[in-house]
């Protein structure tokens, strides 16, 4: 499995969930013994995860999923900041849940200037300066600003970035998707938005972080959930998963990031060893576990194909709009090869306790320049 952007979950994870479905499906809000118990293990679930990630428990809410925090983080924002005006500024490579809100919010109010999406350089990493400039125009409220690609593994600068913000009182949103378990936790930030995927938690639950410095408001009813920040309830078995795959992680991912780190250098060797082979992003100062590669005269969703034959799991496309075989906006961004891209993101070892990750990489290594050679010579053929 080389394609693990949204999952798998954590052994663990999987056997608290199973047992919460037993103990843990009261509603939290009632008085009787069981809802005590649930209300409880809520809390639990949030101090542990709050701990982890440096922040106060009640600052910490919990989101039907990566995508929904992000989209809550930047609309409470937003709407706090109305009076200021309601200009959004993102880097060109954001996530498409930001990319497409800002775009449609745009195009609604008939104002192109209403979302600036910032250039990047040719590692995918945001222009500050450009970034500056776009800052400074006048009704400026908000900021979004991904730790780093979750593509092509680019970390942005987010302390620059961040302080640029705060001399002009605009409040950043970091986009911590790919990041959480895999990387350090970001500390500047005036809103955080993570996904429980990223650290072997399972799928629909995310984190919005909302420190009480922050300025944030929902524009939408009063809602007595998640500190009033969102309006449907967390599932508890689920976020019981989340909270004890971080458990798990929180002593093993720095030697855990190390390990694939190495890993990925060894398969991006072996792309550059084949001829009109492209690897963007920074081949250093870059997420662990991320490599995205594209090869000129290739189809990629022919080669992801070839590659699943052989037994291999790879992406193509943009990671948060494969589903859509547009070209990735990433690559776009940065002026890279588009077309006859795959991606992989390295599983957390410990999701896989017996498989040798690192044979599975040497065997995908070997195996590449045959499968690009087969689509190549498919696409020649026609």
């Amino acid at each position: 499995m080389l394609d693990a952007s949204a999952g798998p979950v954590h052994p663990a994870a999987r056997e608290t969930m199973a047992a919460a479905w037993e103990s843990g499906w009261a509603d939290p809000r009632r008085l009787h013994a069981e809802g005590r118990r649930a209300s409880r293990l809520l809390d639990d679930a949030r101090a542990a995860l709050a701990d982890g990630l440096g922040v106060r428990p009640q600052e910490l809410s919990f989101t039907p999923g990566g995508p929904a925090a992000l989209r809550l983080g930047l609309t409470g924002l937003q709407y706090a900041a109305r009076r200021t005006g309601a200009r959004l500024v993102t880097s060109a490579v954001e996530h498409s849940a930001i990319l497409h809100d800002g775009r449609y919010a745009a195009g609604q109010a008939g104002d192109p200037l209403r979302h600036a999406e910032v250039e990047v350089d040719a590692l995918a990493r945001v222009d500050l300066d450009a970034w500056a400039e776009a800052l400074a125009v006048p009704g400026t409220a908000v900021a979004a600003l991904a730790a780093a690609n979750g593509e092509v593994g680019t970390r942005q600068p987010l302390a620059a970035a961040h302080e640029q913000c705060r001399r002009r009182g605009i409040p950043l949103m970091v986009d911590a998707l790919a990041t959480l378990g895999r990387d350090p936790v970001p500390t500047e930030f005036d809103v955080l938005a993570g996904d429980a995927r990223s650290w072997g938690g399972p799928s629909g639950v995310g984190v919005l972080i909302v420190p009480a410095r922050t300025r944030w408001r929902r524009d939408a009813p009063p809602s007595e959930l998640e500190a009033g920040r969102v309006d449907i309830e967390p599932v508890l078995p689920l976020v019981l998963g989340a909270a004890e795959a971080w458990r798990q992680q929180a002593d093993t991912w720095q030697r855990d990031a190390r390990q694939a780190h190495a890993l990925i250098e060894r398969v991006r060797v072996a792309v550059a060893a084949i001829a009109d082979s492209d690897l963007p992003g920074d081949p250093d100062d870059r997420l662990p576990h991320v490599l995205t590669c594209s090869f000129l005269l290739a189809d990629g969703e022919a080669l992801v194909t070839e590659l699943d034959r052989r037994g291999f799991a790879v992406a193509s496309g943009s990671a948060c709009t494969a589903s859509t075989l547009e070209p990735s906006h990433v690559l776009a961004a940065m002026g890279a090869l588009t077309h006859g891209n795959i991606r992989l993101t390295l599983p957390l070892q410990a999701v896989y306790p017996g498989v040798d990750r690192s044979a599975d990489v040497e065997d995908f290594a070997a195996a590449l320049p045959d499968a690009v050679a087969a689509v190549r010579a498919q696409l020649a053929g026609r």
